[in-house]
């Protein structure tokens, strides 16, 4: 069982412990005797993503869960453990804190489940730390692993404690279930004293001025991105609602049919990061008028019909342009061929459904109902002949989790749904675009130097574009940049999945499971 070691050299310890304590002399190594003053510290957050290709692996396959404060950042992003409490030696200027919440990662599909809690950063041993319980179910019966303070990276410490590297320990690699993480690059640390609210109807207090003076960057940053946010939808909105210079921007029909129209929707980011990283070792392309945004980016489908009754708040519209995700290629055979065209949204009271038509290796169906759809409101308002429902929260149904081969089980949160529609031919999408003169225009959102990555070309409009190939390092965040590093086991099951939808006709093709 790893037991955690501490590490003889003694680092650099933050600036911001220092200056709170009263420091003016911050010493960047040096040794500790055992009657070292030390001095309680508390209220500290760390935010680490372990790994991003690790995250995406958990992401495809299975889920993160939170808890005991704890939490995880939009997007599949890092992980924050809070309440942090230690030390501060003034001797050697180095801190050791201890974090509150925990972290489950689970996969029932490959069978493990691993909980890190009491996770602990300690600038003189530049490690982290954390208790760990992995339970593996892969062979059968499960089989338990525990470790208390297991040191799960060691810490390039900085003064400011900010984006810290990291490298990924054996033991990492061990619980994580791949031995190639060890020595790997990790995700950047960062450890911050947590900036307590102020009260404006009090003058500043000594006490108050010097906790805050530590952490002029954790200051700035939460009262920046409230002032960055608020400020912004105020004036839009009022310039949104002010006057028109065109009477038909408040005279618009309450029901009638869509001008014209677009959907971005990117179906979901870990499997847009599956296809083309180093498991299935594929493509992404789009055609017919559908575009892919730099980065293996989001997808946008226009040129919409359909109608719509804002009296009723319903809405239905119909999108052209396609998306093809193939990987998974041996002698010239895809194991993974998946198309998705002919996109339909409809919204009823800011309920609705998103379908599409699915083709995979061959096989198709119509219509197949992929997601259900929730707006953050059920009224649809036209603004200057347009209405845009933006960040419509998209759940994977049954139907859809068997486009995917079962590999996403129903219920599982997709990418959000971004839907603008025009009401007249005159009226102006949020792309710039004149309604009736969308389709087919603009640039291949995978065009350019995110085309020629993935072996493919970049083209406008109708011309299709690729992202991915073998070893493709486009993707933001994508697999493909993590080379072989994802672990053993779940590389083994995952390298053989095929999707076939049809008739009742859906199968998974998986290899057996190799060891780490």
């Amino acid at each position: 069982m790893p037991v955690r070691r501490r590490r003889s050299t003694a680092l650099a310890a933050a600036v911001a412990t220092a200056a709170a304590l009263g420091a003016t002399v911050l010493v960047t190594a040096g040794a500790t005797t055992a009657t070292a003053a030390e001095v309680p510290l508390k209220d500290y957050e760390l935010t680490w993503g372990v790994k991003q290709s690790y995250r995406n692996y958990v992401g495809m396959f299975g889920t993160f869960t939170t808890s005991g404060g704890a939490t995880q950042a939009a997007g599949n992003g890092a992980f924050t453990f809070v309440d942090g409490t230690g030390t501060y030696d003034t001797t050697g200027h180095t801190v050791d804190l201890a974090f509150k919440g925990g972290l489950v990662s689970k996969s029932a599909a490959h069978g493990f489940e691993i909980t890190l809690t009491d996770v602990r950063f300690d600038s003189k041993a530049a490690a982290i730390t954390a208790d760990v319980k992995k339970v593996d179910t892969s062979a059968g019966a499960p089989k338990t692993t525990e470790g208390d303070d297991v040191p799960l990276a060691t810490v390039a410490v900085t003064r400011e404690m900010k984006d810290m590297a990291t490298t990924l320990t054996a033991e990492a690699g061990e619980y994580l279930g791949s031995a190639s993480y060890a020595g790997a690059a990790g995700d950047p640390l960062t450890v911050v004293q947590k900036t307590p609210p102020t009260t404006p109807p009090a003058s500043p207090s000594p006490s108050r001025t010097q906790t805050q003076e530590p952490s002029p960057s954790a200051s700035q940053t939460t009262t920046e991105e409230p002032g960055t946010g608020s400020p912004d939808p105020s004036p839009t909105k009022t310039a949104d609602t002010g006057p028109s210079p065109s009477a038909s921007a408040t005279e618009a029909a309450t029901r009638g049919e869509i001008a014209d129209g677009t959907l971005g929707w990117g179906v979901k980011q870990t499997f847009r990061a599956y296809v083309t990283g180093p498991i299935a070792k594929g493509r992404v392309t789009v055609s017919g008028g559908a575009t892919q945004a730099a980065g293996n980016g989001a997808f946008t489908f226009k040129d919409a019909t359909g109608t719509y009754d804002t009296d009723a708040d319903r809405l239905t519209a119909s999108f052209k342009g396609a998306v093809n995700f193939k990987g998974h290629e041996t002698n010239g055979t895809y194991g993974l061929d998946l198309t998705l065209s002919n996109l339909k949204a409809t919204l009823d009271g800011g309920s609705g459904k998103l379908s599409a038509d699915v083709d995979s290796l061959g096989t198709g169906s119509k219509g197949v109902v992929l997601a259900d759809l929730k707006a953050k409101s059920g009224d649809l308002t036209a603004e200057k002949n347009v209405i845009t429902v933006d960040g419509v929260a998209a759940t994977l149904t049954a139907a859809g989790a068997k486009a995917f081969g079962d590999f996403y089980p129903a219920g599982t949160a997709l990418d959000a749904v971004d839907l603008s529609v025009a009401l007249s031919d005159d009226a102006q999408l949020p792309d710039g675009g004149t309604a009736g003169t969308s389709g087919g225009g603009g640039t291949g959102g995978s065009g350019g130097s995110a085309g020629s990555a993935g072996g493919g070309t970049g083209g406008t409009g109708g011309t299709a574009s690729t992202v991915g190939g073998t070893g493709t390092t486009t993707g933001g965040g994508s697999l493909a940049s993590t080379g072989s590093d994802i672990p053993g086991p779940a590389l083994g099951a995952a390298a053989g999945v095929a999707v076939a939808i049809g008739a009742g006709a859906v199968y998974a093709t998986r290899r057996r499971r190799a060891q780490p």
